[in-house]
């Protein structure tokens, strides 16, 4: 991904920018998946606290059996715990990764905080080994930090 490609993207969702809660997030996966060709499944998942699991957001991608994850299991889980992005670029060299599609083969997750509270994540898969750069690294952080400042 380019700077160029990165300034577009952000662009785009800026323009989603007068949306709040899950038409926000709709909207910012949808651009996702349309600009970056990488990009095979997209989707946010959210923290329940109380029952120690995340639950499934909007995601554009293949439909999954996986709406929801245990805390600790799983890449999405293990950020739910460690509160850090987590980038696998060979998901077949990792452990406790959960399977969502055959074709899948690499993933990044990146956590989402409002204010210092961790209150999901932005989950992506890729059909590339090893697709994700610093540019993905950056454009994610500020997709997740956008859309945390309109949750609701």
């Amino acid at each position: 991904m380019t700077q160029n490609q990165v300034e577009n993207i952000k662009s785009k969702i800026e323009r989603l920018g007068n949306l709040r809660g899950e038409a926000l997030q709709e909207g910012v996966v949808q651009v996702l998946d349309q600009e970056v060709n990488y990009y095979n499944w997209t989707g946010f998942y959210f923290m329940n606290d109380e029952k120690q699991q995340l639950e499934i957001g909007p995601y554009v991608g293949a439909y999954t059996d996986h709406t929801v994850i245990p805390y600790g299991r799983g890449i999405c889980g293990q950020v739910a715990v460690s509160g850090k992005t987590f980038e696998v670029p060979d998901v077949h060299a990792q452990d406790n990764y959960l399977s969502c599609s055959l074709e899948t083969k690499s993933e990044i997750v990146v956590p989402m905080y409002a204010g210092d509270k961790l209150v999901g994540q932005l989950d992506i898969d890729s059909h590339q080994l090893d697709p994700f750069t610093k540019e993905d690294h950056d454009l994610l952080d500020w997709v997740v930090a956008f859309v945390a400042e309109r949750l609701v």
